[in-house]
Protein backbone atom coordinates (compact mmCIF):
# COMPACT_ATOMS: atom_id res chain seq x y z
CA UNK A 1 0.00 0.00 0.00
CA UNK A 2 2.81 1.95 0.77
CA UNK A 3 3.96 4.54 -1.95
CA UNK A 4 6.78 5.98 -3.18
CA UNK A 5 6.16 9.58 -2.70
CA UNK A 6 6.56 8.68 1.27
CA UNK A 7 9.40 11.51 0.85
CA UNK A 8 9.04 14.69 1.75
CA UNK A 9 12.11 16.59 -0.01
CA UNK A 10 11.77 14.73 -3.61
CA UNK A 11 10.90 18.38 -5.50
CA UNK A 12 12.51 20.19 -2.91
CA UNK A 13 14.12 23.43 -5.32
CA UNK A 14 11.46 23.03 -8.36
CA UNK A 15 9.33 25.86 -8.81
CA UNK A 16 5.92 24.48 -8.44
CA UNK A 17 4.75 25.52 -4.77
CA UNK A 18 2.12 22.84 -4.33
CA UNK A 19 1.10 20.06 -6.26
CA UNK A 20 -1.59 17.34 -6.18
CA UNK A 21 -2.51 14.40 -7.87
CA UNK A 22 -4.90 11.56 -7.80
CA UNK A 23 -3.84 7.75 -9.00
CA UNK A 24 -6.09 4.44 -10.01
CA UNK A 25 -3.66 1.54 -10.54
CA UNK A 26 -5.32 -1.72 -10.75
CA UNK A 27 -3.21 -4.23 -9.01
CA UNK A 28 -2.56 -7.71 -11.01
CA UNK A 29 -1.30 -9.64 -7.86
CA UNK A 30 -3.83 -8.98 -5.15
CA UNK A 31 -6.93 -8.95 -8.01
CA UNK A 32 -7.99 -5.25 -7.31
CA UNK A 33 -7.89 -1.29 -7.73
CA UNK A 34 -6.46 1.52 -5.24
CA UNK A 35 -6.50 4.86 -5.74
CA UNK A 36 -4.20 7.51 -4.19
CA UNK A 37 -4.49 10.99 -3.37
CA UNK A 38 -1.16 12.26 -2.67
CA UNK A 39 0.03 16.32 -2.08
CA UNK A 40 3.04 18.12 -1.96
CA UNK A 41 3.46 21.83 -0.61
CA UNK A 42 6.77 24.28 -0.51
CA UNK A 43 6.69 27.04 1.73
CA UNK A 44 9.80 28.99 3.14
CA UNK A 45 10.18 26.31 6.23
CA UNK A 46 10.39 23.52 4.53
CA UNK A 47 8.05 21.49 2.75
CA UNK A 48 5.04 18.96 3.47
CA UNK A 49 4.04 15.41 1.83
CA UNK A 50 0.91 13.45 2.38
CA UNK A 51 -0.93 10.61 0.72
CA UNK A 52 -4.02 8.70 1.16
CA UNK A 53 -4.23 5.18 -0.10
CA UNK A 54 -7.61 3.36 -0.26
CA UNK A 55 -8.33 -0.39 -1.90
CA UNK A 56 -11.52 -1.88 -3.23
CA UNK A 57 -11.23 -5.52 -2.76
CA UNK A 58 -14.97 -5.24 -3.03
CA UNK A 59 -17.43 -4.38 -5.55
CA UNK A 60 -19.62 -2.59 -2.30
CA UNK A 61 -17.56 -0.44 -0.89
CA UNK A 62 -13.58 0.27 0.22
CA UNK A 63 -11.46 -2.28 2.06
CA UNK A 64 -8.61 -0.86 3.49
CA UNK A 65 -7.13 2.44 3.64
CA UNK A 66 -4.07 3.84 4.67
CA UNK A 67 -2.43 7.81 4.87
CA UNK A 68 1.48 8.78 5.33
CA UNK A 69 1.83 12.36 6.43
CA UNK A 70 5.18 14.16 6.75
CA UNK A 71 7.03 17.55 7.44
CA UNK A 72 10.56 18.50 6.42
CA UNK A 73 11.77 21.52 8.24
CA UNK A 74 14.32 23.23 6.59
CA UNK A 75 14.87 27.73 7.56
CA UNK A 76 18.10 27.46 5.87
CA UNK A 77 17.22 26.78 2.72
CA UNK A 78 19.95 29.75 1.53
CA UNK A 79 23.32 28.35 3.10
CA UNK A 80 25.24 25.75 2.51
CA UNK A 81 23.41 23.43 4.61
CA UNK A 82 20.29 24.04 1.97
CA UNK A 83 20.65 19.85 1.12
CA UNK A 84 19.77 18.70 4.49
CA UNK A 85 16.08 18.87 6.39
CA UNK A 86 14.86 17.45 9.41
CA UNK A 87 11.74 15.15 9.18
CA UNK A 88 9.03 14.28 10.95
CA UNK A 89 6.36 11.71 10.32
CA UNK A 90 3.32 9.82 10.69
CA UNK A 91 2.06 6.42 9.32
CA UNK A 92 -1.13 4.25 9.63
CA UNK A 93 -4.57 2.66 8.50
CA UNK A 94 -6.53 -0.23 8.86
CA UNK A 95 -8.25 -2.95 6.85
CA UNK A 96 -11.09 -5.69 7.11
CA UNK A 97 -10.39 -6.72 10.41
CA UNK A 98 -7.46 -5.55 10.98
CA UNK A 99 -5.48 -2.04 11.91
CA UNK A 100 -2.11 -1.21 10.45
CA UNK A 101 0.03 0.04 13.93
CA UNK A 102 0.58 3.83 14.69
CA UNK A 103 4.28 4.58 13.48
CA UNK A 104 6.26 7.88 14.33
CA UNK A 105 9.38 8.47 12.53
CA UNK A 106 12.06 11.08 13.04
CA UNK A 107 15.32 11.96 11.63
CA UNK A 108 17.34 13.75 8.36
CA UNK A 109 17.10 13.92 4.76
CA UNK A 110 19.57 14.67 2.41
CA UNK A 111 18.72 16.09 -1.13
CA UNK A 112 20.73 15.70 -4.24
CA UNK A 113 19.66 17.10 -7.59
CA UNK A 114 20.97 17.42 -11.17
CA UNK A 115 21.88 21.28 -12.36
CA UNK A 116 17.84 21.47 -13.79
CA UNK A 117 16.61 19.69 -11.20
CA UNK A 118 14.65 17.06 -13.63
CA UNK A 119 16.90 14.04 -11.64
CA UNK A 120 16.11 14.36 -7.62
CA UNK A 121 17.71 11.93 -5.36
CA UNK A 122 16.63 11.68 -1.65
CA UNK A 123 18.87 9.87 1.26
CA UNK A 124 16.83 9.56 4.38
CA UNK A 125 17.75 7.80 8.08
CA UNK A 126 14.68 7.85 10.89
CA UNK A 127 14.46 6.91 13.33
CA UNK A 128 11.13 4.77 13.56
CA UNK A 129 8.50 3.94 16.80
CA UNK A 130 5.78 1.86 15.37
CA UNK A 131 2.88 1.09 18.99
CA UNK A 132 3.26 -2.12 20.27
CA UNK A 133 5.88 -3.49 17.67
CA UNK A 134 8.83 -4.32 19.10
CA UNK A 135 12.31 -3.94 17.21
CA UNK A 136 15.82 -4.66 17.82
CA UNK A 137 16.91 -1.61 15.26
CA UNK A 138 14.41 1.26 15.09
CA UNK A 139 15.89 2.80 12.11
CA UNK A 140 14.71 3.36 8.88
CA UNK A 141 16.68 4.16 5.75
CA UNK A 142 14.85 5.56 2.62
CA UNK A 143 16.05 6.21 -0.66
CA UNK A 144 14.29 7.79 -3.14
CA UNK A 145 14.49 9.16 -6.75
CA UNK A 146 13.10 10.56 -9.79
CA UNK A 147 14.55 10.88 -13.03
CA UNK A 148 12.84 12.82 -15.59
CA UNK A 149 13.10 12.23 -19.65
CA UNK A 150 14.76 9.07 -18.90
CA UNK A 151 17.01 7.97 -21.76
CA UNK A 152 16.24 11.33 -23.73
CA UNK A 153 12.51 10.68 -24.36
CA UNK A 154 10.17 13.35 -23.63
CA UNK A 155 7.58 12.82 -21.57
CA UNK A 156 8.92 9.72 -19.75
CA UNK A 157 9.55 9.81 -15.69
CA UNK A 158 11.05 6.82 -13.96
CA UNK A 159 10.67 7.25 -10.24
CA UNK A 160 10.06 5.40 -6.62
CA UNK A 161 12.09 4.63 -3.49
CA UNK A 162 13.25 1.41 -1.09
CA UNK A 163 12.73 1.35 2.15
CA UNK A 164 14.48 -1.08 5.09
CA UNK A 165 13.51 -0.96 8.15
CA UNK A 166 13.32 -3.80 10.98
CA UNK A 167 9.52 -5.05 11.12
CA UNK A 168 9.76 -6.39 14.58
CA UNK A 169 12.63 -8.64 14.65
CA UNK A 170 13.60 -8.96 11.20
CA UNK A 171 14.67 -7.37 8.29
CA UNK A 172 11.83 -5.90 6.01
CA UNK A 173 12.25 -4.12 2.61
CA UNK A 174 9.99 -2.59 -0.02
CA UNK A 175 10.48 -0.92 -3.53
CA UNK A 176 7.90 0.82 -5.51
CA UNK A 177 9.62 1.79 -9.14
CA UNK A 178 6.91 3.61 -11.16
CA UNK A 179 7.41 4.33 -14.39
CA UNK A 180 5.17 6.97 -16.68
CA UNK A 181 4.22 8.63 -19.61
CA UNK A 182 3.00 12.01 -19.37
CA UNK A 183 0.56 13.31 -21.86
CA UNK A 184 0.59 16.78 -21.02
CA UNK A 185 0.96 18.22 -17.42
CA UNK A 186 -2.22 17.01 -15.95
CA UNK A 187 -2.12 13.41 -17.37
CA UNK A 188 0.06 10.24 -17.40
CA UNK A 189 -0.42 6.59 -17.89
CA UNK A 190 1.88 3.85 -16.30
CA UNK A 191 2.38 1.80 -13.25
CA UNK A 192 4.61 0.13 -10.83
CA UNK A 193 5.68 -3.17 -9.18
CA UNK A 194 6.14 -3.51 -5.96
CA UNK A 195 9.00 -5.42 -4.73
CA UNK A 196 9.43 -6.29 -1.39
CA UNK A 197 10.64 -8.54 1.33
CA UNK A 198 9.22 -9.54 4.71
CA UNK A 199 6.02 -7.07 3.93
CA UNK A 200 2.90 -8.43 4.75
CA UNK A 201 4.15 -11.51 4.62
CA UNK A 202 7.23 -13.83 4.42
CA UNK A 203 9.49 -13.98 1.45
CA UNK A 204 10.21 -11.76 -1.44
CA UNK A 205 7.14 -10.91 -3.73
CA UNK A 206 6.63 -8.79 -6.72
CA UNK A 207 2.97 -7.44 -7.66
CA UNK A 208 2.73 -5.15 -10.90
CA UNK A 209 -0.06 -2.50 -11.07
CA UNK A 210 -0.81 -0.45 -14.32
CA UNK A 211 -3.10 2.93 -14.44
CA UNK A 212 -3.23 6.69 -14.86
CA UNK A 213 -2.74 10.00 -12.91
CA UNK A 214 -4.30 12.86 -12.69
CA UNK A 215 -1.91 16.15 -11.44
CA UNK A 216 -4.39 18.96 -10.87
Amino acid sequence: MKKMLTLCALLLGLTAAAQTNFQTLYDFGRGHFTTTLEGFHTDAGGNTFFFIDVDYASKTSPTGAYMEIARCLNFWQDSALAPLSLQVEYNGGLGLGYGINHAFLAGADWFLHSADFRNTFNFKLLYKYTIAVPVKVPLQFTFVWGINDLFGLRGVRFSGFVDVWDGGGYLTALSEPQLWYNFGPHFALGGEVELSYGFVSEGFKALPCAGFKWTF
